[in-house]
């Protein structure tokens, strides 16, 4: 997290750095990111950068916590408007949706998160600390599915929201992985759901064994 010194700078000089700090990070790797580049567009001189964080990394997990803050409020204000008429697998496909729309409309910051994506030991380092955040999120849909009688009542809503966390880094890996992304398909996304609403079992053939 970024030092006192930073939080008390004025709104307006804050926002530089941050812009300053997208705009570095957006263009290449995290590795690539020079804290001079940042410093020189801030118009801070490097010696306050050092000020302000710690290093690099510090301020790097700092835009990216700032992206999935802004991504989740985005996310929520959504599902607000469809909580009450979407049942839980239409409303779980609001979530990916929403947050391919919220893709489309930061496409600097997509960057950042395909460089990071590239770089599997920063992205693991990152992700873990959101795993939690993530896990509470999805438990939050998973109580509504089972209050309204879509999901199974005798279902662990913790265990669930886990192992959708976890199909969350699964997602990610076949969405980035060729250092590509379609907004506008949404079908690795309907492949999923199917998958969780159906499972994979031959409903067919064990009827037929019958």
């Amino acid at each position: 997290m970024p030092k006192d010194t930073f939080f008390n700078l004025p709104d307006e000089k804050r926002q530089r750095v941050i812009e300053a700090a997208i705009e570095e990070f957006a263009k290449g790797s995290f590795r690539e990111a020079r804290v001079t580049a940042i410093a020189e567009k801030a118009g801070i001189p490097v010696g306050s950068f050092y000020q302000y964080f710690e290093d690099k990394k510090d301020l790097y997990k700092y835009i990216i916590q700032l992206i999935a803050e802004e991504k989740i409020a985005q996310i929520n204000q959504d599902m607000i408007a469809n909580m009450q008429r979407y049942g839980f697998f239409q409303l779980l496909r609001e979530v990916y949706a929403s947050a391919f729309r919220f893709a489309k409309e930061h496409p600097r910051l997509v960057a950042i998160g395909l460089s990071l994506w590239n770089d599997k030991a920063l992205y693991h380092e990152v992700y873990g600390d959101y795993v939690e955040t993530s896990a509470d999120f999805f438990q939050k849909i998973i109580a509504k599915g089972v209050a309204d009688g879509d999901l199974d009542p005798d279902i662990d809503p913790a265990f669930v929201a886990r192992l959708l966390t976890a199909l969350n880094y699964a997602l990610a890996e076949i969405v980035y992985g060729d250092g590509k992304l379609d907004l506008d398909d949404l079908e690795v996304v309907d492949k999923m759901l199917k998958l969780i609403e159906n499972g994979i079992k031959n409903r067919a053939a064990a009827r037929g064994g019958c």
